[in-house]
């Protein structure tokens, strides 16, 4: 037996003035659509901004649904949609920011498990990493260059 040891590496940001200006528009922009998001049930709302590479920004906000689990995630609703819109475009970056109706979010809230899958199937196509900004309400902004840094065994096509 031997021990296997993984190291994943983040920048943390202070504040969004903190960000390079093209990302501050972005988390605004994610700010923005979390405050349209469907949460009804959960009361936690989360809000996307992708920019692509033919300068494009895709939004999502997460939609809840009684039935659970057929409500969705507002990273896979911005990457679908991404996808279903501009199928050839490159996902550069990603904003991320969460807040709860019911307390203030101050620590940043990375993506759920089946969002880290749905994003890595879009880095592994593209075959270029996507640089993830994620945020609670406030507080600090932490930056991944990779999705490898949030799922560093990720399942792909090649174990198919």
């Amino acid at each position: 037996m031997k021990e296997i040891s993984f190291t994943t590496q983040f920048l943390e940001f202070e504040h969004l003035t903190d960000l390079p200006i093209d990302v501050q528009q972005l988390m605004d922009q994610a700010i923005e659509i979390r405050k349209k998001a469907y949460a009804p049930y959960s009361k936690f709302r989360v809000g996307v901004a992708i920019l692509l590479d033919n300068g494009k920004v895709v939004m999502g906000s997460n939609q809840e649904n009684a039935a659970y689990p057929s409500g969705l995630c507002a990273e896979r609703v911005a990457i679908f949609q991404a996808g279903a819109v501009y199928p050839d475009a490159k996902i550069l970056k990603m904003a991320i920011t969460a807040a709860s109706d019911t307390n203030t979010t101050k620590t940043p809230i990375p993506p759920c498990g089946a969002c880290r899958q749905s994003i890595a199937e879009y880095e592994i196509k593209q075959d270029q990493p996507i640089a993830i900004y994620f945020m609670g309400e406030i507080g600090s902004i932490y930056k991944s260059d990779s999705l490898k840094n949030l799922l560093p065994f990720m399942f792909d096509k090649n174990f198919l």
